[in-house]
């Protein structure tokens, strides 16, 4: 992600991809916490918490499938935890029985 390029009049101006912001703003949110497979288009947003997390405190944990990834993100939610993951078409069709589950037990995610 580029520096911050001016600070005119108390603006900021960042030049970022969507998926760089995504995962700005979820830091800027409070998020603590991520679990997931980095897969392309949201790669990024993995690789982008990699280093922002661990920066304030929180958790960064890379799984080894998209399965596993929404897993984690759902017990670290049900531990208290502003978890997220992240993923791509087929892999929400992956973790359709995850979704579920969080929408069932209503666990924020």
């Amino acid at each position: 992600m580029s520096e911050f390029l001016n600070n005119n009049g108390g603006k900021r101006e960042i030049i970022a991809s969507g998926n760089e912001l995504v995962a700005l703003a979820a830091v800027e949110c409070g998020c603590n916490f991520f679990g997931g497979y980095p897969i392309t288009p949201s790669s990024e947003i993995a690789h982008e918490l990699s280093v922002l997390l661990p920066k304030h405190g929180g958790k960064f944990i890379q799984m080894e499938d998209e399965i596993a990834g929404i897993s984690v993100a759902l017990g670290a939610s049900m531990s208290g935890a502003k978890a997220m993951t992240a993923s791509s078409g087929p892999g929400i069709s992956l973790k359709a029985e995850q979704i579920g589950l969080g929408f069932i037990a209503e666990v924020p995610l």
